[in-house]
């Protein structure tokens, strides 16, 4: 079954170059440029190797068979997943941000029941026929993706109207998070090096 081959063929070929990126080395030249342009512009590697299949194998469709080469990007959407998720891992952040009434609870649930740590904007609420305005805090954080259901459920559980904006994060600079994000830069860094120099 070609459908099959091509979506665990995607698996196996995103993980082997996942665990070859995360051990300082790579494939072939798709990798190098995934690697620096992660370095340069944040874009996950995954991606990168991915945009380029897709021009290569559209220019295969015209050139031998269409079929081959839908089969053929439909491979990579799958080894582009995987390549992210081997190097990442399940350290995907997001960025999420929260407008309550009750933000002194919510605050304090968070920092108890996820210990992540946040920034606190003072703000103003506009609102109304009237333009009745309220101060109040604005809570910024950033956590594990995979803790967001446990964040959406903490919230909810205080105020079921907050205002909640869940958005990704890209690139951090400082904060509680720098010691992991710079620990991967580093190693990405010292991979691209050891290629380029080959």
């Amino acid at each position: 079954d070609k459908f099959l081959i091509s979506i665990f063929g995607g698996l196996f070929l995103g993980a082997g170059i996942g665990i070859a990126i995360r051990n300082g080395s790579v494939l072939d030249g798709s990798e190098i440029l995934g690697i620096f342009i992660n370095d340069r512009f944040g874009i996950s590697i995954g991606k990168v190797i991915l945009i380029f299949n897709i021009i290569l194998f559209s220019i295969t469709a015209f050139v031998i068979s269409k079929e081959i080469a839908m089969y053929s990007i439909l491979t990579y959407i799958v080894t582009a997943k995987v390549t992210d998720l081997v190097i990442e891992g399940f350290e995907d952040f997001i960025g999420i941000t929260i407008v309550s009434p009750h933000y002194e609870k919510i605050k304090v649930a968070i920092i108890n029941e996820l210990g992540a740590g946040m920034t606190i904007y003072k703000g103003q609420k506009g609102f109304g026929s009237k333009g009745k305005v309220e101060d109040f805090d604005i809570i910024h954080t950033i956590i594990n993706r995979i803790d967001i259901k446990k964040m959406y459920r903490i919230v909810s559980n205080i105020d079921e109207d907050a205002f909640i904006i869940e958005f990704d994060v890209n690139n951090v600079k400082g904060g509680v998070l720098r010691r992991y994000l710079d620990k991967k830069n580093k190693k990405l860094d010292k991979i691209l090096t050891n290629s380029t120099r080959l």
